[in-house]
């Protein structure tokens, strides 16, 4: 496989214009900064979003940055994937050159707590989810007329343990295989496939757990840089490893957690 041509203008590496991007959960949080980056970094972006009024909402901001398109779906739902890759194809004529997977919940409690109906949630949602839509987009993958790029937003959860419950750092850690399994199978179709990790950061998923001023106070005692991630930093990870830019990164992991993992003891 040849190198990028981009390589021979710097400024297009580090832009995204025209390609065609599918943001799962792009209303809120870090799906909502990611979306607002590729924008701005010249992406045509696709998202979903479960609650139709907020996506709505969302989209008519968007366009005023650039082309933004959604539908509501819950992508836990294998009904709903097939629904939405479909929509995907039909918007973007049967291409796709970036999947983002970012939708993620979660259920805090010890793994004798769960009720099987939670664990099977958490899973759908953040670990199915992810591999049923990299199945189904592959073959528009494949069609990209650039290097095609595939990022998951895993956690640090999947890579340690925090006390974010057994089910999530589950969930987590197998889409980490997942990535570095697809980075050989799909090299040669020309796909790099990626993850990034986060640590805390300030989304509606963990207010709850913030608000609480000692446990807050635990997570930045284990926090070097001593604060919590903006969504737009973890954005901005995701995107990178979107971009010609990074055209020779694939399999890795990106940690995004203010020196976390790195913190001894």
């Amino acid at each position: 496989m040849s190198a990028p041509t981009s390589r021979r203008d710097p400024e297009r590496r580090w832009r995204l214009d025209g390609a065609r991007t599918f943001v799962t959960g792009g209303t809120k949080g870090i799906g909502r900064a990611i979306v607002d980056m590729m924008l701005d970094r010249g992406a045509r972006v696709f998202t979903t979003a479960r609650d139709g009024e907020v996506l709505a909402a969302r989209l008519d901001e968007w366009r005023t940055l650039g082309d933004a398109h959604g539908v509501t779906s819950d992508v836990s739902r294998d009904e709903d994937r097939a629904a939405v890759v479909e929509a995907v194809a039909d918007h973007f004529d049967g291409e796709l050159d970036v999947l983002i997977n970012n939708v993620g919940t979660n259920v805090r409690k010890p793994l004798v707590d769960y009720e099987g109906s939670e664990i099977a949630h958490i899973f759908d949602t953040n670990l199915h989810s992810a591999v049923d839509l990299c199945r189904r987009c592959f073959d528009l993958l494949t069609r990209s007329d650039r290097a095609a790029s595939v990022v998951s937003v895993l956690s640090v959860a999947g890579l340690t343990h925090v006390r974010s419950g057994a089910p999530y750092g589950m969930t987590k850690s197998a889409l980490v295989q997942l990535t570095r399994n697809l980075a050989v199978e799909w090299a040669p179709h020309g796909i790099r496939v990626n993850a990034v990790a986060p640590w805390y950061t300030r989304t509606p998923l963990v207010e709850g757990v913030l608000s609480d001023p000692e446990y807050r106070a635990e997570v930045l005692a284990r926090t070097p840089m001593d604060r919590i991630a903006e969504p737009e930093e973890v954005a901005a990870a995701v995107v990178f490893l979107s971009m010609p830019a990074a055209s020779y990164v694939t399999g890795h992991c990106l940690a995004v957690d203010g020196g976390f993992l790195i913190n001894g003891y």
